[in-house]
């Protein structure tokens, strides 16, 4: 985490620890070019979740439905607690309502 994952066709997605809270800061962009990275932030903040996990992403300007997703089965997975998703890019909520309106497992603050 950390290292700024550069790709092709110019997407990045820079993935790196909260200060002082569990979680992750992300910022790039969540497609098909930068899955990978994502899921592999995603599986590295569930084995270190405890209760609650935080995803700040002020900087993070698209996430795709198969982004969403991802977080989503994340969130799933977890054995307990909750993933607090922070100032997402307005796609974000949307889906969530749309796919998993039920999924208590993620709390969104707004953007």
């Amino acid at each position: 985490m950390g290292e700024p994952s550069l790709l092709h066709g110019g997407a990045v997605l820079e993935v790196s620890p909260l200060s002082g809270r569990p979680g992750i800061r992300v910022s790039g962009e969540i497609g098909v070019v930068t899955r990978l990275s994502w899921e592999a932030a995603l599986a590295e903040l569930a084995r270190r979740h405890t209760d609650v996990s935080y995803v700040e992403l002020s900087r993070v300007g698209f996430v795709d439905v198969a982004g969403v997703s991802a977080l989503a089965v994340t969130a799933m997975n977890l054995p307990g607690g909750r993933v607090v998703v922070e100032h997402p890019p307005p796609q974000l909520p949307r889906v969530l309502d749309m796919f998993w309106p039920t999924l208590r497992a993620i709390e969104v603050a707004p953007r």
